[in-house]
């Protein structure tokens, strides 16, 4: 038996989190011969959700759990583990400008990067989900200064994964036939889902879809998803978003595909001229726990645009946030 994996979740008795712990636990994210430890942490108003959530993964008699840590402590929370996913952060109120949230969620992610530098495995790999995902990221890494910013990620393959869902219905195909689907730039309305290297069956998608409608629907479609799943349910995206960390964490660990890639946000290498400094959504490609930009792909100048669009919003959310990096 392998030793077990640590795995700590924040926010992990939300909706996203909740989601989520169970498909750790169960061996989708890390292999079926993996096992896990769970480290779940909360705010101290939610732990009586989060006792529940630990009482439903004991009576799912998971094989692979060998043990689950409920806390409010950070320093517990984030001791020695291995993968820290981390979900929960303010969501935007009524009334609260822009500015007002990245500041408020800058404070939640700077301290957390201190408690995973202080506490957490020299090889923690770190995913942020909570938003400004991108940004957050940034926040954290630069909380931590004895890792190395190439273990704090940010998630865009929510975005990847509807993107290839819409491409499949467009084309009548299964997702399973699609590769070298990208989403660039940041998690927000100025990411910029690109099909230009994309295959369908080896075929590339823009011999099987028009331009203007990748432009005029597609590329809003996943910009705009989020909020038509709000506006439709009432509420935010959970089970996809526990779905796409999945991949995300799975394929970060364990490999890509030969032959294709997925949608990362990771610390800028000046790749796509892009500058060092932001967390920026590449197409990558991973292999034994660490990940590669692609490199060498070419970009139209509506693509380069949309790039600039995306460059230009971070850094604009990083001078909000100067003082705590």
């Amino acid at each position: 038996m392998k030793a077990p994996i640590k795995v700590t979740i924040t926010g992990a008795a939300g909706h996203i989190g909740y989601a989520l712990a169970f498909r750790v636990a169960s061996g989708e994210m890390f292999g079926p011969d993996q096992p896990v430890i769970l480290r779940l942490l909360e705010i101290p108003q939610a732990l009586s959700s989060l006792n529940g959530v630990g009482m439903e993964l004991e009576d799912c008699a998971l094989p692979l759990l060998h043990d689950i840590v409920l806390t409010d402590d950070q320093a517990i929370g984030f001791r020695e583990t291995d993968y820290a996913i981390l979900i929960g952060a303010k969501p935007r109120s009524k009334g609260m400008e822009r500015k007002d949230l990245i500041t408020e969620n800058a404070k939640i992610f700077s301290s957390q990067g201190r408690a995973i530098n202080d506490h957490a495995s020299g090889d923690v790999r770190v995913l942020v989900v909570g938003n400004p995902a991108n940004t957050n990221a940034l926040i954290a890494a630069a909380n931590a200064p004895d890792l190395d910013r190439t273990q704090f990620t940010a998630m865009t393959r929510l975005d990847h994964n509807r993107a290839l869902g819409q491409l499949a219905n467009k084309t009548n195909n299964l997702v399973a036939d699609i590769s070298r689907m990208t989403i660039w730039g940041n998690h927000s309305m100025t990411q910029y889902p690109d099909i230009g290297n994309c295959l369908v069956k080896g075929t590339p998608a823009l011999e099987l879809v028009s331009r203007d409608w990748a432009i005029d629907h597609f590329i809003p479609r996943i910009q705009r998803r989020g909020a038509e799943i709000i506006e439709a349910r009432g509420l935010s995206s959970a089970a996809s978003a526990a779905d796409a960390v999945v991949d995300h964490v799975h394929n970060w660990a364990l490999g890509t595909p030969e032959g294709d890639w997925v949608s990362m946000s990771v610390a800028s290498d000046g790749s796509y001229g892009i500058p060092e400094g932001v967390v920026f959504s590449y197409p990558v490609i991973c292999k034994d726990g660490s990940y590669e930009i692609v490199q060498g792909l070419d970009l139209d100048e509506f693509s380069q645009s949309r790039l600039k669009a995306s460059e230009k919003e971070l850094l604009e959310e990083r001078a909000i946030i100067a003082d705590l990096l």
